[in-house]
């Protein structure tokens, strides 16, 4: 993991919103929304999470995140 994604993942918000992951080139590889971002986000890096095999495919290829921190959970689901 980068140290630009590390800093990210050490500022997320406990707000509801949407998270974007992005690979190497800036492509949106996954979209998710989450009560509080902060844990739904760094869940997926957890060194024992048990992920199923494409979602550790995926964060291989996190390099980087946007979030979109919302009011509301229902605010998130709509955006």
């Amino acid at each position: 993991m980068n140290e630009a994604l590390e800093t990210k993942l050490g500022q997320l918000p406990l707000a509801p919103g949407v998270y974007l992951y992005k690979d190497a080139k800036g492509e949106v590889i996954y979209v998710g929304k989450a009560k509080r971002l902060r844990l739904r986000v760094r869940s997926y890096f957890q060194e024992k999470a048990d992920h199923p095999p494409k979602t550790q495919v995926m964060v291989s290829k996190i390099a980087d995140l946007d979030v979109i921190a919302t009011d509301t959970e229902a605010e998130a689901l709509i955006l």
